[in-house]
């Protein structure tokens, strides 16, 4: 089909425009026909408003002439062109709508430039978002560091004819004078001596339960009978022989195994979990936390221990601390009030260690960790939950809530302390049962 109006044919165009013409306009049947509001104007007429209409073709062939584009024109003359940017309409809006706010900064308020207004919706989600990943991350990665840190060596599934679990919780925890680790500074530092081998200078009973959190210290020169037990490197049995001992000698003899298997048959209480300390590791964690503040009745010292303290409120580093839990020759009542100076002491130091200041800033959490953790013996069934769960309740314990006491002593023999055997059993009655704590000791 020819394009070209009827009578015209490819040779008579006149100049074209693209195609190799010389011309400087472009041909004008081919420019984009306009939409024209109004009726069409007759070639050499006039419209309504005095405008001329086009002018007639050149060849009288009916071919308008095209309108112009140049300043923005090419439609009813007198009808600014639009392109919708003066409007804002290009961004679905006015001069102020579509998202967008003015730049307060611009320099030329005249130039009226826009910015996108902030979504602060979005920038808070992500912002939690991406806090709450780091935390996660951060809790996560500490828990198996620090689990892969407990030494789980002791295996109460070694303990023979024990008595039935209870309600609640027990743990039997342990401050031996191991010193392992140590140099020959160190033992004069901390006024250990230098003796082989290891022995207890500590036993409690912490109870933890719902009607509140009891602990109770062993005194080491307690006399107890020595029941059958199985060799904790041996695996032989060795059968009850009526022996009597000093509670602490059992551990000397055959270790945690034996120290446990010792109490549970001369109190009839289960112990659930075993935790250990030895004198560096006691030190090191004092040290970590930054020194841990007690309040001293009655002012005290003692060659053997190194301590010298005044009475009032003092904040105990690890070496002062160590002489106060061990400290009992200046005391009338030695081991009897040795047990409760640890007793207020290790309170002292759970609480210490559960403060915001101490779990909220990693440089203090961390090695605090560190130093507990290196230097805890535990049982192998012991989480770090089962931990957590010891250490607020021995800080519940300072806090007033729950009850501290002594194994309830009657009289002693050989210089050694006997239980009261009717108060001892309402004792272990009552934590079997956990109930609240009625049964005071000495």
């Amino acid at each position: 089909m020819n394009d070209w109006p009827e009578g015209w044919s490819d040779d008579n165009r006149g100049p074209r425009y693209g195609r190799g013409s010389a011309g400087a306009q472009p041909d004008g049947a081919q420019v984009m026909r306009q939409v024209r509001r109004g009726p069409a104007v007759p070639p050499g007429q006039r419209s309504a408003y005095g405008d001329p209409g086009p002018a007639a073709p050149p060849y009288g062939a009916g071919v308008p002439q095209q309108p112009s584009y140049v300043d923005g024109q090419g439609h009813d003359e007198g009808a600014g062109y639009d392109s919708g940017y003066n409007t804002g309409q290009v961004y679905g809006g006015g001069r102020r709508g579509g998202g967008f706010v003015p730049n307060d900064n611009d320099p030329d308020p005249e130039l009226d430039r826009y910015r996108p207004r902030p979504n602060w919706r979005r920038r808070i989600k992500w912002t939690a978002i991406t806090l709450a990943s780091v935390i996660v991350i951060t809790s996560v990665a500490t828990y198996f560091w620090a689990d892969s840190k407990l030494r789980r060596e002791v295996d109460l599934s070694q303990v023979i004819d024990r008595p039935a679990s209870g309600s609640g919780t027990n743990y039997l925890i342990v401050g031996s004078d191991s010193r392992e680790g140590m140099s020959k500074a160190d033992e004069k530092k901390l006024h250990t001596g230098s003796a082989e081998g290891k022995r207890t200078d500590s036993m409690m009973i912490l109870h933890v339960g719902d009607n509140g959190d009891t602990l109770v210290s062993l005194p080491r020169d307690s006399n107890v009978t020595v029941p059958s037990y199985k060799g904790s490197t041996s695996g032989k049995v060795y059968p009850a022989t009526g022996r009597q001992e000093k509670l602490n000698a059992t551990y000397a003899e055959d270790g945690p195994t034996l120290l446990v298997r010792t109490i549970e048959a001369n109190t009839g209480l289960h112990i659930d979990h075993y935790v250990e300390i030895g004198f560096q590791g006691f030190a090191n964690i004092v040290d970590a936390v930054g020194g841990v503040e007690i309040n001293i009745d009655k002012g005290f010292s003692d060659k053997w221990s190194g301590a010298n303290f005044k009475a009032g409120k003092q904040t105990l580093n690890g070496a002062q601390a160590l002489a106060f839990v061990r400290t009992r020759h200046a005391f009338a009542a030695s081991d009897l009030q040795r047990t409760k100076n640890q007793q207020k002491f290790l309170s002292a130091l759970a609480h210490q260690v559960a403060t915001p200041s101490t779990i909220l800033n990693p440089f203090t959490f961390y090695p605090v960790m560190g130093a507990g953790l290196d230097s805890l013996i535990v049982d192998k069934d012991m989480s770090l939950w089962d931990l957590a769960s010891m250490f607020w309740a021995m800080k519940g314990v300072q806090g007033g809530g729950g009850t501290s006491l002594n194994m309830p002593i009657s009289g002693s023999v050989g210089g050694n302390l006997v239980w009261d055997k009717a108060k001892v059993k309402t004792l272990v009655d009552e934590l079997n049962n956990d109930q609240k704590v009625t049964v005071s000791g000495n």
